[in-house]
């Protein structure tokens, strides 16, 4: 009699676990089957520049089959997905060019953009070619724009996509610190390497700020990235590279699977 009874103990114990098991399956399942239309936009940290393995049919674009959207949508399967960052892009050009896939069933948009409206890529040649004070002087201009003039670019943008994608969630993704500090390292001053770290602090906090204010999510990927800096000896990000010089200060596929999907994956 006992022996029977827990035989039938055991029996219901293992079909209520399995009524779990195959409803936790179901249910994943019906969650990943529901996930809806992704639009990925921005500029060259959303195309993957720097992480090699680009689309043939991306052209100047490089978008990259290791860039952070790519792995996401391979990882999630949505309905459908569009790639259209595009390396160099500003503000304007997602305006005029990538929002064509968004709508009223598109399910999620990743993006990040505002760096090159910032003038990064001038940033970035000044402090590696001319003295420190000419690189605060650019940084100084740079922050300025941040301040004064970006924030509006980013609300015509936002506000677009909102308009265009009404139940999407929205997940605005910032930008690294480029530098590991305190730390010998050959190349740029200590001076330069904080000025542009602050810099990009500046940048990703006023992101952030706008993003928000629209509701949107922000993905910070400096707690991601930290320990992968340049000068950390095991950097994420590609210094400078005079033989291939557009992919400077660029993620790896490294950065771009290690820093960047991360980020992602937490709000997507």
């Amino acid at each position: 009699m006992r022996r029977s009874r827990i035989a039938v103990l055991v029996s219901s114990l293992l079909l209520a676990v399995g009524s779990v098991l195959t409803g936790a399956t179901t249910a994943t399942a019906a969650q990943t089957a529901a996930t809806g239309p992704y639009v990925a936009l921005g500029d060259s940290y959303a195309s993957g520049v720097g992480a090699g393995s680009y689309l043939s049919t991306s052209g100047d674009c490089k978008r990259s089959t290791k860039a952070h959207p790519y792995l996401w949508a391979a990882a999630h399967a949505p309905s459908s997905f569009s790639f259209m960052a595009c390396s160099g892009a500003r503000t304007g050009d997602v305006l005029s060019g990538q929002l064509g896939p968004l709508n009223s069933s598109t399910s999620l948009v990743s993006i990040s953009i505002g760096g090159n409206d910032a003038g990064f890529a001038d940033v970035m040649t000044t402090c590696v070619l001319q003295s420190d004070s000419a690189c605060l002087s650019r940084i100084a201009t740079a922050r300025a724009y941040v301040d004064s003039t970006l924030p509006g670019s980013l609300n015509n943008v936002y506000s677009t996509i909102r308009n265009r994608a009404p139940s999407a969630k929205v997940v605005v993704l910032g930008y690294p610190r480029f530098y590991k500090l305190g730390t010998y390292c050959l190349g740029l001053s200590e001076t330069k390497r904080k000025a542009i770290n602050d810099a990009s602090d500046h940048l990703n906090n006023k992101t952030a700020e706008v993003a928000r204010g629209h509701g949107f999510l922000f993905g910070d990927v400096r707690t991601t990235f930290t320990g992968h800096e340049i000068c950390s000896g095991a950097s994420w990000l590609h210094s400078v590279n005079w033989a291939n010089i557009g992919e400077s200060y660029h993620p790896t596929a490294a950065g771009q699977s290690g820093g960047y999907l991360p980020a992602l994956n937490n709000l997507a």
